[in-house]
């Protein structure tokens, strides 16, 4: 199961590397857009949830690390203001060619 990483810029201007173990992140945010806060909190932990489900089935236990990056997310969120804008930076690997078609 291939791992990601995204990267984001907090409304106050911080930029972090946020973890993946899946490119589940690919179906719910896009390189290059804006999301309001409560928006990107809900996709990306969605996303996060997903992913950790991904790799229960797969191996028979939940990743912790995608329930981490996802509880970081919800906590740096609930400080900041729900309409201000959360930049996606980049994600990477990009999407097997296969997978976009």
């Amino acid at each position: 199961m291939p791992e990601m990483h995204f990267t984001v810029r907090w409304p106050d201007g911080a930029v972090e590397d946020c973890y993946s173990p899946s490119l589940v992140m690919w179906d719910h945010l896009e390189v290059g857009a804006e999301y309001p806060v409560g928006e990107f909190a809900r996709r990306a932990t969605t996303a996060l949830e997903e992913a950790g489900e991904r790799v229960r089935v797969r191996f028979g236990f939940l990743c912790t690390s995608a329930l981490a990056q996802a509880e970081r997310i919800r906590q740096r969120s609930a400080g900041l203001d729900p309409e201000a804008p959360v930049r996606v930076l980049a994600m990477a690997p990009p999407l097997p060619v296969e997978v976009r078609a």
